[in-house]
C-alpha cells in the first residue's frame, strides 16, 4: 500500500475497505481507555465499524486530492499503531484543516501522536494549501491537550456543545487549539517542517 506520508518512525497510509482494516480498527475502537474521551468508553460493534466508521475513513477530500484519515503503522515493524485525521473542515476549501489522532493505548507516551501530528501539519502548510489547523478535545483530556501543544498548536478557547449521548467529563466542555501557517513558519524551524 502506498504511503501518504512517512516520518522517522511512522508510515501513514490510506485505509482500505478490506476486512484487514476492520480487524485493525475493532480493538482500537473497543478499548475503553482509548474511547474514554470520545464516546465514554462504550464498545463499537464490528458492523458499526464496517458500515459507519470505515466509510468515513475512506472519504476523499477533493480540495486536498487525498483522503483525510490515515492508518498509522510503525515503520520498523509494520504494526498498526492507530489512526490520524487531517482533513479540511469544508471539502471545497483546503484553508482550514482539522487535526486528530487515536493511537492504541500501547503507543501512548512514546511520541507517535506528536510525530505524526507535526508531519501532517507540515504537509498541510507546505503541500496542501492549508492556512490554519484546528484541533479540539474534552477539557479534561490532558494527554491530548499535551500532544496538541507539543505539535505547536495553542489554546484558542472553550467550546460548549450539547451531545446526544453525554458521558462523564463532558460537563467540563471541550477546548479548541489552533495554529496558523504564519505562526508555524515563524516558530517551526527546519526540524518542525521536516516532520
Amino acid at each position: 500500500m502506498c504511503a501518504f506520508l512517512e516520518t522517522a518512525r511512522l508510515v501513514l497510509r490510506a485505509f482500505t475497505d478490506a476486512e484487514d482494516d476492520v480487524d485493525r480498527l475493532l480493538p482500537l475502537d473497543n478499548d475503553p481507555e482509548v474511547m474514554r474521551f470520545i464516546n465514554g468508553g462504550r464498545p463499537v460493534s464490528r458492523e458499526a465499524i464496517r458500515t459507519r466508521v470505515l466509510p468515513r475513513l475512506l472519504h476523499d477530500c477533493p480540495c486536498f486530492g487525498a483522503r483525510g484519515y490515515w492508518a498509522a503503522e510503525e515503520k520498523s515493524a509494520g504494526g498498526f499503531l492507530g489512526r490520524f485525521e487531517f482533513r479540511p473542515r469544508d471539502d471545497r476549501d483546503a484553508t482550514v484543516a482539522e487535526l486528530g489522532y487515536r493511537p492504541h493505548a500501547a503507543a501512548w507516551g512514546k511520541g507517535y501522536a506528536t510525530e505524526g501530528s507535526r508531519a501532517l501539519i507540515a504537509k498541510g502548510f507546505t503541500d496542501l494549501g492549508v492556512r490554519r489547523v484546528t484541533a479540539n478535545t474534552m477539557a479534561v483530556n490532558t494527554r491530548s491537550r499535551h500532544v496538541m501543544e507539543k505539535a505547536g498548536l495553542s489554546y484558542r478557547g472553550y467550546l460548549a456543545r450539547r451531545w446526544p449521548d453525554p458521558f462523564e467529563g463532558l460537563e467540563h466542555g471541550e477546548v479548541e487549539y489552533g495554529l496558523t501557517r504564519d505562526d508555524w513558519e515563524r516558530t517551526a524551524g527546519p526540524e518542525g517542517r521536516a516532520g
